[in-house]
């Protein structure tokens, strides 16, 4: 039975984001096929998508290769993220269904109960359905699609320093779910923006200096006016 494409694809991904190979290995279609046990007509579909996200890079005389984003790209993550979480909130405000704030109040229960016990272990994984489960009750295929981009490359290109009130940062999502539930779009937007930039101050860079992370952090943070979601 052919393997699909999208398949491989993913397992390759997960091996660069998990960092299996490293920023500008060599990517040959030959052992690709050989370590997950398919042809290579796959593994060429699945390069040639990984390209268009780009997280592989084509280039000559090396063929396929692991690309090897800059700093600058890397804060643009992070800066595209904080402007499209909070847009994704705010239609998920006017398009949720009821099984998408099933799902969001039942993480957002397992993810409080967890942040009160001190068990963080499973924390970042549960906030990682969250914003998934987010995205999509925005009703928007294209924007959930591209923030499911995102969460891919900034997991690759940061490691995120567990956060120091998770009990704070979730009761934040649960503040989300709260104004997503009540149809409150601007309410929605404001506290996601609020999150975006707490969660954005956990992030370090995998390369480049302890200097030029730390730059790379607050210049990749926007002033949020917290005084409206004080209440």
């Amino acid at each position: 039975m052919r393997i699909p494409a999208h398949s491989v694809c993913t397992a390759i991904r997960d091996d660069i984001v998990a960092g299996v190979y490293e920023r500008g290995s060599r990517l040959t279609e030959e052992l690709l096929a050989r370590r997950y046990g398919v042809s290579r007509v796959p593994v060429r579909e699945a390069l040639r998508t990984l390209e268009a996200e780009g997280f592989v890079v084509t280039r000559r005389h090396a063929g396929a290769c692991v690309a090897e984003p800059t700093e600058q790209e890397a804060a643009d993550l992070l800066e595209m993220r904080m402007l499209l979480e909070p847009l994704g909130a705010a239609r998920a405000a006017q398009r949720r269904t009821e099984a998408h704030l099933k799902v969001l109040r039942g993480l957002v229960r397992l993810g409080q109960e967890r942040a009160r016990r001190g068990n963080s272990d499973d924390l970042r994984s549960l906030g990682g359905w969250f914003h998934e489960t987010l995205a999509q009750a925005s009703g928007s295929p294209a924007l959930t699609s591209v923030l499911t981009q995102l969460r891919h490359k900034i997991a690759w290109m940061y490691t995120v320093e567990a956060p120091a009130g998770p009990v704070e940062s979730w009761s934040e999502h649960g503040a989300i779910v709260d104004a997503v539930a009540r149809g409150d779009s601007e309410r929605a937007r404001a506290v996601t923006a609020l999150h975006a930039e707490r969660a954005t101050a956990a992030h370090r860079l995998r390369f480049g200096s302890a200097g030029e992370r730390a730059d790379r952090v607050r210049n990749s943070q926007h002033p949020v006016n917290t005084a409206s979601l004080r209440h």
